[in-house]
């Protein structure tokens, strides 16, 4: 007779999803998109179970509670059949708000910020993404010491908001929460000054750095792993990829150049997480091109790129980086819509229509990647002493080397060469 192993595992947590649609607000997407992302969020993060979802229509917000009083009597009444645990309010919720739903529903709740960071915490695998992320939540946390505030000694993934075996709830103050901020600072700043030794190798081997960026489920990580042979994660997941990742790619030219894979952006990103992980974008802060990836067979896919758009913006990219839209995932539209797309992309030098999973139009984008990294060469003539061998060999290195004739004190050398590889050559 056989004996059946059982696995414990703790008990999912019930969640329900409400968009709250605000008629005073002008918002970019319809509700019934905004609520089928938010309800993507919540599928994001582990030991969730959906109980529900709703958008919740608001002539205006009520200072206290958000929803009007009736409409919170309905929601506790349907909250309470669903044995809910969990609500999540896809929108911001004040620190007051959330206290009295709470007591009222007698449920935990996050807001669209809190989510999105718990998401993170899960998501978080690098020294600098764990610390990112403690950073932006402790600022989140700080103005929300109504409750219990278990992040401080949490013994799992994620923040410790939605709950969780091992979970020891503590009370936190403001002291303990900015003695929190100031150790971490302090441990960020040593990564970051990794980091940017590492960029400043980097400067002095001049590849090209080509950036992806779009919003999150574009398919980035997908592409990241078809062109470099990579095994990045790649999941139809929100926020599937946290970390940056980069690896050296070939083009078919012979370039060298260096791909990055950054986080997924998403509408209303938390103010806290655009300013944590600045560190992270600095990545596409310092691209010679960027590649938007778009999903393309997405029915937002418009309102999504101008997500994008304003985020880079308020990154302070500068407009004179180079950019190709990708419009990936043409392998998901029928074929005439999927013709039509294929003929407006090829009438642009900007826009190439691929499909990352298939592989179809990647000879194109790369082709299209090989010209917008081709940068003016300039010629020059430099003179180099005996004692300037190592400086010399790194000339020859780069292959900018048109002539070089031997004088009495050293070399004269006739270059062409790229600004970037005379800048890095300054460097040395």
């Amino acid at each position: 007779m056989t004996q059946t192993q059982t696995e414990t595992r703790a008990p999912l947590t019930r969640a329900y999803v409400l968009h709250p649609d605000i008629t005073s607000e002008r918002r970019r997407r319809p509700a019934a998109r905004a609520l089928e992302e938010a309800t993507a969020l919540a599928a994001a993060l582990p030991g969730l179970e959906l109980a529900g979802a709703e958008v919740v229509r608001l002539p205006k917000v009520a200072p206290g509670t958000l929803f009007g009083s009736g409409k919170v009597a309905e929601l506790k009444a349907k909250l309470s059949a669903a044995e809910v645990d969990l609500v999540l309010v896809d929108g911001p919720v004040s620190p007051v708000q959330q206290r009295n739903l709470e007591r009222e529903w007698k449920v935990k709740l996050l807001d669209r910020t809190g989510l999105i960071l718990e998401i993170f915490a899960d998501r978080a695998r690098t020294r600098e993404g764990v610390l990112q992320v403690e950073l932006a939540a402790l600022s989140y946390q700080r103005t929300r010491l109504v409750r219990a505030w278990t992040h401080l000694e949490r013994q799992r993934g994620g923040l410790g908001f939605v709950g969780g075996p091992g979970e020891t709830q503590i009370e936190a103050d403001r002291r303990a929460i900015d003695e929190q901020v100031t150790r971490i600072r302090r441990q960020l700043s040593k990564v970051v000054k990794t980091r940017e030794l590492h960029r400043a190798a980097r400067r002095k081997v001049p590849f090209p750095i080509v950036a992806l960026v779009g919003y999150t489920n574009a398919g980035k990580s997908t592409l990241f792993n078809r062109m470099t042979g990579a095994e990045v994660m790649a999941k139809d997941m929100l926020f599937a990829t946290l970390d940056p990742t980069m690896r050296g790619i070939e083009l078919p030219g012979g370039q060298k150049a260096i791909l990055s894979d950054t986080v997924g952006f998403i509408s209303d990103l938390p103010t806290q997480l655009v300013a944590a992980f600045r560190a992270t974008l600095e990545e596409v802060l310092e691209a010679d091109l960027i590649l938007h990836v778009r999903d393309i067979s997405h029915p937002e896919t418009e309102e999504q790129a101008a997500d994008v758009a304003d985020i880079l913006r308020g990154l302070g990219l500068d407009a004179q980086v180079p950019l190709i839209e990708v419009w990936n995932k043409i392998d998901q539209l029928v074929a005439p819509a999927r013709e039509a797309l294929e003929v407006q992309a090829a009438r642009s030098d900007n826009v190439r229509a691929i499909s990352a999973l298939s592989g179809q139009g990647m000879a194109a984008l790369l082709a299209g990647i090989e010209t917008g990294l081709a940068e003016e060469r300039i010629e020059r003539v430099l003179e180099l002493s005996f004692a300037e061998g190592k400086r010399r060999a790194w000339l020859h290195d780069q292959g900018v080397v048109v002539d070089e004739i031997e004088t009495e004190t050293g070399y004269r050398l006739t270059l062409r060469w790229t600004p970037r590889q005379e800048q890095a050559f300054r460097d040395l």
